[in-house]
């Protein structure tokens, strides 16, 4: 079971997520349980969950959580976000169970590592990549030696889609730099943590499994991380207590 933090529309009042999260955490076999931004409810609902997935956004981590004042192009930040993302990553740190973090959700990861974002890419690298049109792909290129490279099968540029003004500058403790674009933006980090599945990728994977391998690898690699958490010895103990 697979918990995916949601998206608020403040106009509407809507806890909401595209439908790709959900079919993408299926076709890998996983079961998707959606996470409405209720901070109070979170450690409740993520001890019952085998894995997270911590979705991509239109806001952005308020500036003030790594420290810094914030740029005007950030014009969307949304606290109840920030904070259910903050106590998901609670948990799985304290339980190691799999975390993957996608576009905003690698960027919340890694402020959560008491990294710090590039808050709006074309103030700091003036020949950027268009990387906020969804309608952009790029390639990215694995780093040798990386779980990316391995799930890559061996294909040393990967063409992927972007949408995203922000992305992460000073990394994270214990994240790694495993993929990036060819202007130098990060497009992945690795988690350096034994037995427990940490990565965060600043595309969309979500949108382009069912035609792009990698994408469709790290859902699968996902899943099968948390199906072992599922498995632990602990787990079994608990359940055979329980049925007792």
């Amino acid at each position: 079971m697979i918990g995916l933090t949601c998206r608020w529309d403040e106009s509407n009042g809507w806890y909401y997520l595209s439908a790709d999260y959900s079919r993408a955490v299926a076709a890998a076999g996983g079961i998707p349980v959606q996470i409405p931004l209720i901070p109070g409810i979170v450690e409740e609902l993520a001890s019952r969950l085998d894995g997270f997935i911590l979705s991509g956004s239109p806001s952005d981590v308020d500036p003030a959580r790594y420290g810094q004042p914030r740029h005007p192009e950030v014009t969307m930040v949304h606290p109840e976000r920030d904070e259910t993302d903050r106590r998901v990553l609670d948990h799985a740190f304290r339980t190691k169970k799999a975390v993957l973090g996608i576009c905003f959700g690698m960027q919340s990861l890694n402020v959560y590592r008491a990294g710090t974002l590039i808050q709006h890419i074309p103030a700091r690298i003036p020949r950027a990549l268009e990387h906020k049109d969804r309608q952009a792909q790029h390639p990215i290129a694995p780093a040798a030696g990386s779980r990316l490279a391995e799930w890559a099968g061996g294909t040393t540029e990967i063409l992927v889609n972007s949408t995203h003004h922000q992305s992460l500058d000073e990394i994270g403790r214990g994240l790694r730099v495993v993929a990036r674009a060819p202007d130098g933006v990060i497009e992945a980090v690795e988690g350096d943590f034994p037995d427990h599945f940490v990565v965060g990728v600043q595309w969309h994977p979500e949108r382009i499994w069912e035609t792009e391998p990698l994408s469709a690898r790290v859902f699968q690699e996902l899943i099968r991380a948390a199906s072992r958490e599922r498995l632990a010895p602990a787990n079994y103990i608990l359940t055979a207590e329980t049925s007792r």
